[in-house]
C-alpha cells in the first residue's frame, strides 16, 4: 500500500435517483445522504439544482442538514444552470459545483448544435463563474470517451485554466473497455495543461457491463476521483457500483497500490437503506451487497468454507457490515454443512442419528428448497423425541373490508400447529396485510415488524395452458425485526396475500425457535 488516495464521488442522488424505478423523495434523499456521510464518501452528488423546483430543495436540504462530505450539484455549461446550482449549495459547509457539457462530435452537432469554439467558450465562462460562488469546481467532459483526442486535451485544458480543480473523463455510453480507458487516461495525464493539485476522474456506465472494470483501469492509468453509485444503480444499465469498486481497491490493494477513505462496514447499511427508499433490492447474485455474495449452499464449498473461509471467499462479511457464518442448508449441502448447523444448535449428529437426520432433511430441502431455523430445530427435536414436531402453518384469512374510508381492515387468521391444534384471532391495522400479519403475531406472541418483503410473480409456462387461465404462482421471501434481530421467511403459492402470510409465518417461526432455544439453555444457568 502506497498511501495513494482515491476519492470517492457518490453520484447516487443524481444519476441513480434519476433513472426509471429509482425516484426518491426529499426525505428519501436525506436519509440516503446521511447513509452516504456515514459511509465516509468524499462527495455527495445530491442533484441536479436547475432541472426542476424539487430537486433544488432537496440539495438545500442535504446542504443544510449533512455534515462531512462535499455536497455538489450538478449543472449544465449555461450561467442559469450554475446560478441554481450554488443558491442549492448556500447552506453547505463544504461544496462543489459540478460544470458539463458535451464534447464529443456526435453531442456537438446533434444535441448542442455548437461548433469547437462555442463549446471552449462556455467552458471557460461557466466555470469562471462557478469559481464565484465557489471554490471547488469540476467540470465533465460529456462523451469523452468518442471525443477526438486533441479536442479532448483542449477542452480539459480550458476547464483547468477557468479554475476547474476536478476534471472528469466520464464514459456517459458505456462504449470503452479496459484497455482503452487506461491508454486514454495515461495519454490525458501527459497531455492536459493543468495546475498542480488538479487530479483527473472516471465516470462509467454499465451498457457493456464494464463500468467497474473500466474505473479500475482509469485508476491504474492516473484517475484519482472515482464517480459510482450504491448498488450501481443509474442512467440504463447503471454506473459503477459503489460497493465493486471500493472492495476491488481493498482486497486486491497488492495489485493497485491505492486506498479510499471509505468506512467498508458500513456498506451493507447503505445498501439496505438505498433498498428501502427506492423499493429496489439489488439481484440475489449481486457482488458484495446481493443476498447470495456470502452464501454457500453447495456441499463441496460448504466443507471448505467450514474448514477455512478463505478456501471459496476473499473477503470477509464482516468487512462490508454482514454478520453471517454464510452457510445456507439446502438440497445441494452435504453432511458436513448439518453436523455444523445441529452443533450451534446444541445437537450432536453422528453415526446412525446422523445418517437418519441427513435423509430426513434432503427430504424437506427437495420439499421447501431451503431449510431455516425453525425446520431444522423441528427436525432435530422430532428425531429426539421420536416425535414429528409441526410448525404453524396457515389455516385461513377472512379480510372484513372498512364500510368507512377512515375505519381500518380487519384480519381474522386461522393457524394450525401440531399440538396445540387450530387457533384463530383477530387484528385491525391500516391495511389488510397489515392486520393479516398483527393478527399472526398476537398468536405466536412474537412481536415482529416487517423489515423487507420481495415478492416474484411466476408466470406459468404459456405452452401449457392451466385449468384456472393463470397457473402461476407468487414467491414470496421478508425479513422481519423482532426486538432487533433481523429474521427471514419466504413461501409459494397461489395467491398474493396467503402468500406473504405465509412467508410472515415462516420467519415468526424462525425467531420462535431461535427464542425458545436460548430460553431452554438459559434454564440451567439460572438454576
Amino acid at each position: 500500500m502506497t498511501g495513494d488516495r482515491v476519492l470517492i464521488f457518490d453520484t447516487t442522488l443524481r444519476d441513480g435517483e434519476q433513472a426509471p424505478g429509482f425516484s426518491m423523495t426529499q426525505e428519501g434523499k436525506l436519509q440516503m445522504a446521511r447513509a452516504l456521510a456515514a459511509l465516509n464518501v468524499d462527495v455527495i452528488e445530491a442533484g441536479f439544482a436547475a432541472a426542476s423546483p424539487g430537486d433544488a430543495r432537496s440539495i438545500a436540504v442535504v446542504a443544510e442538514r449533512v455534515q462531512g462530505p462535499i455536497i455538489c450539484s450538478l449543472a449544465r455549461a449555461t450561467r442559469g444552470d450554475v446560478h441554481a446550482a450554488g443558491l442549492s449549495l448556500a447552506a453547505a459547509a463544504r461544496k462543489r459545483i459540478h460544470v458539463f457539457i458535451g464534447t464529443s462530435p456526435l453531442h456537438r452537432e446533434a444535441k448542442l448544435h455548437m461548433s469547437r469554439d462555442q463549446v471552449l467558450e462556455a467552458i471557460r465562462t461557466s466555470i469562471a463563474y462557478a469559481r464565484e460562488l465557489a471554490d471547488d469546481v469540476e467540470f465533465s467532459a460529456e462523451d469523452a470517451i468518442r471525443t477526438e483526442r486533441d479536442f479532448l486535451v483542449e477542452t480539459l485544458s480550458a476547464a483547468a485554466g477557468a479554475g476547474a480543480t476536478t476534471l472528469n473523463v466520464p464514459d456517459t455510453v458505456g462504449y470503452t473497455t479496459p484497455d482503452e480507458i487506461y491508454d486514454l487516461f495515461r495519454f490525458l495525464s501527459t497531455s492536459v495543461e493543468r495546475p498542480e493539485g488538479t487530479i483527473f476522474a472516471t465516470h462509467n456506465h454499465n451498457d457493456l457491463g464494464m463500468a467497474v472494470a473500466n474505473s479500475l483501469a482509469a485508476i491504474r492509468g492516473g484517475a484519482r476521483q472515482v464517480e459510482c453509485a450504491v448498488n450501481g444503480i443509474g442512467e440504463r444499465a447503471g454506473n459503477c457500483a459503489l460497493e465493486d469498486v471500493v472492495m476491488a481497491l481493498r482486497t486486491r490493494a497488492d495489485l493497485f497500490g491505492v486506498e479510499t477513505g471509505i468506512d467498508t462496514t458500513r456498506i451493507m447499511a447503505a445498501s439496505r437503506t438505498l433498498a428501502q427508499v427506492t423499493n429496489s433490492h439489488p439481484p440475489r447474485n449481486k457482488s458484495i451487497v446481493g443476498a447470495n455474495a456470502f452464501a454457500h449452499e453447495s456441499g463441496i464449498h460448504q466443507h471448505g468454507v467450514l474448514q477455512n473461509r478463505e478456501t471459496y471467499e476473499i473477503m470477509k462479511p464482516e468487512d462490508v457490515g454482514l454478520t453471517t457464518d454464510g452457510i445456507v442448508l439446502g438440497k445441494h449441502s452435504g453432511r458436513h454443512a448439518l453436523v455444523a448447523r445441529a452443533k450451534a444448535l446444541g445437537y450432536v449428529l453422528e453415526g446412525d442419528k446422523l445418517d437418519r437426520a441427513f435423509a430426513m432433511f434432503k427430504e424437506i430441502a427437495d420439499e421447501v428448497g431451503i431449510v431455516d431455523t425453525a425446520r431444522l430445530l423441528a427436525l432435530l427435536s422430532g428425531q429426539d423425541s421420536q416425535r414429528p414436531v409441526r410448525l404453524w402453518s396457515l389455516g385461513k384469512i377472512d379480510i372484513r373490508a372498512p364500510v368507512s374510508a377512515k375505519s381500518w381492515p380487519v384480519a381474522r387468521i386461522e393457524l394450525d400447529h401440531g399440538e396445540r391444534g387450530r387457533v384463530t384471532d383477530l387484528a385491525a391495522a391500516p391495511g389488510a396485510l397489515d392486520a393479516a400479519f398483527a393478527a399472526v403475531s398476537q398468536i405466536m406472541s412474537v412481536p415482529a415488524r416487517v423489515d423487507t418483503l420481495d415478492m416474484q410473480y411466476v408466470a406459468a409456462d404459456p405452452a401449457e395452458p392451466a385449468e384456472d387461465g393463470q397457473g402461476a404462482n407468487v414467491l414470496v421471501e421478508i425479513t422481519i425485526d423482532v426486538e432487533g434481530e433481523i429474521f427471514a421467511g419466504r413461501a409459494r403459492a397461489r395467491d398474493i396475500l396467503p402468500c406473504c402470510v405465509s412467508a410472515y409465518i415462516d420467519a415468526a417461526s424462525n425467531a420462535e425457535a431461535v427464542r425458545s432455544l436460548r430460553a431452554a439453555r438459559a434454564e440451567p444457568q439460572a438454576a
